[in-house]
């Protein structure tokens, strides 16, 4: 930590190279000297007017699903990964108690820590996610106090990319700083994060986002038992494999997705309720397939083919971390392939049957194949219906690609990624 003028000498002569070579690659560090003056500059005009605090910066990134398409609700296997895009902040202890963040274009978030009980009213507000991961560090028996903060997100709001997970995961990492020397890991700030969501912010959701934000690299989840997950990272270097990650945004509106979205589930789960069962972990692909004609007459066709993509799902991830551990990323990047194809013919969450003549997933995938055919892959995104894709695209075309997709979509529509090999950190 070190005082304004310090941390803005060391920004200015570009003095950090080797602090911001713990989470960024070369070719991003002169956009991250220029983020973290911002941030910096409007923490000194909000709470530093004297310039005598003591400031740290800190980072959390956003994350990509890579395999595992709607398996988590199901107590699934799921392959996913933290991304380049980030969260920064500057931050300063207080001794007045209370929790001050204020982030690039939004209004300040204010929480007293003597105050953490749950406000049904603040549900769905960031200053719910504030409190709820005070108040979760607190109960677990950690320390937490009062501090100030500006932020600025390249995780953009609605992208797929988690930017509530991104930013329940800095403040986690400020407090686990500021006030707890760092020794909380980041299995522990992920499991408080979705804490905080789901009890607080009153969203519910599984611990896959949380995760891969704050554990940082390839991150493999097994949710067999959903209280106790079994987290592994992946050995992969993804700097190595000469490819770039796009996510394409392709503008499509998730207002109306809500049905769709949870249908998937419940026609999963319906499956499993046909052999008395919960969820479709506690059953196997081949008694769906022995029983198929029975289970489509009671539960619909549409419910086995999303089983059988569930199963399917779950052998692609184990095969997906071995190849990544392997080295072999053709074989990857065949597997990624595979899971967009089942998605779009088996879990059927590429388009909504509710506007059928509006598909620019479907668009995004079929040039994406034109382009990258026998080069890269290319797979649905996230929940699905509408929103974004995701590409492995070799370098060298990565140029014709990312014009391609701006082409059909606009210039704000292909996000160039690298998996970033950490999560939250402090970088000063």
């Amino acid at each position: 930590m070190a005082a304004y003028q310090q941390l803005k000498t060391l920004l200015a002569s570009r003095a950090m190279d080797e602090a911001f070579s713990r989470v960024y690659i070369p070719a991003q560090f002169d956009t991250q000297y220029q983020r973290f003056t911002q941030v910096l500059e409007e923490f000194k005009a909000r709470f530093d007017e004297k310039g005598t605090r003591d400031i740290r910066l800190f980072s959390a990134p956003g994350r990509t699903e890579v395999g595992g398409n709607h398996t988590d609700h199901n107590y699934g296997k799921v392959l996913a990964a933290s991304i380049s895009l980030d969260v920064v902040a500057a931050a300063a202890k207080n001794d007045e108690g209370v929790v001050r963040i204020k982030s690039a274009g939004y209004p300040m978030d204010a929480v007293s820590c003597s105050d953490l009980a749950v406000r049904d009213a603040d549900a769905g507000r960031s200053r719910s996610l504030v409190r709820g991961m005070l108040d979760r560090f607190v109960q677990l028996g950690y320390k937490v106090g009062g501090f100030d903060a500006t932020t600025a997100s390249q995780v953009l709001s609605g992208s797929g990319l988690s930017s509530s997970a991104a930013f329940e995961v800095l403040i986690g990492t400020l407090i686990n700083h500021l006030y707890n020397d760092g020794k909380v890991s980041p299995v522990e700030i992920a499991k408080i994060a979705q804490y905080a969501e789901n009890v607080h912010f009153k969203k519910p959701c599984g611990l896959l986002d949380q995760m891969a934000c704050s554990v940082g690299g390839f991150v493999t989840i097994d949710f067999a038992d959903p209280q106790k997950p079994v987290i592994g990272k992946v050995a992969f270097d993804f700097a190595s494999c000469g490819h770039a990650l796009c996510i394409v945004d392709t503008k499509g509106s998730h207002s109306d997705l809500t049905d769709d979205y949870a249908a998937i589930r419940s026609e999963m789960e319906a499956v499993a309720g046909f052999f008395g069962k919960k969820v479709l972990r506690e059953t196997d692909k081949q008694s769906v397939l022995d029983n198929a004609a029975a289970i489509a007459k009671q539960c619909g066709e549409r419910a086995v083919l999303r089983a059988v993509h569930f199963f399917n799902e779950n052998e692609r991830v184990d095969k997906e971390v071995q190849s990544l551990e392997s080295g072999d990323f053709e074989a990857f990047k065949r597997l990624v392939i595979e899971s967009g194809f089942s998605s779009y013919l088996y879990n059927q969450n590429v388009f909504t049957s509710k506007r059928p003549k509006n598909q620019p997933l479907s668009l995004a995938l079929l040039v994406s194949e034109e382009i990258l055919r026998g080069r890269g892959a290319w797979r649905v995104h996230g929940g699905g219906f509408a929103g974004t894709i995701q590409a492995f695209v070799p370098l060298d075309m990565l140029d014709s690609y990312a014009n391609a997709m701006r082409a059909l979509f606009g210039d704000d529509a292909c996000y160039v990624l690298n998996i970033r090999p950490v999560g939250g950190v402090q970088i000063s």
